[in-house]
């Protein structure tokens, strides 16, 4: 949908309502398309929903498994090295 600039100004709640709902408002100048006003979608806030989303991740709806990653536990803790760092 086009409008003019001062269409736009005078009716601003009412276009940014339309873009909410998924519409694109083009604003126009001199008959000439400046900018356009789009609705943001809201994101349900968790990444892992975000990657499922997007095709990225899967996911069958169980708990989470974690890494076999195991540390190891050689040498300085990194609190010790802190302390060491700051004298």
């Amino acid at each position: 949908m086009q409008v003019s600039i001062a269409k736009f100004k005078s009716h601003l709640a009412d276009y940014v309502r339309l873009a909410q709902s998924g519409l694109v408002v083009e604003l126009t100048s001199h008959r000439k398309v400046v900018a356009r006003l789009a609705g943001v979608t809201q994101p349900d806030g968790t990444a892992v929903s975000r990657l499922v989303a997007a095709g990225i991740a899967t996911w069958q709806g169980g708990k989470p498994v974690g890494a076999a990653l195991r540390l190891n536990q050689k040498g300085a803790s990194v609190s010790s090295m802190v302390l060491a760092d700051r004298n």
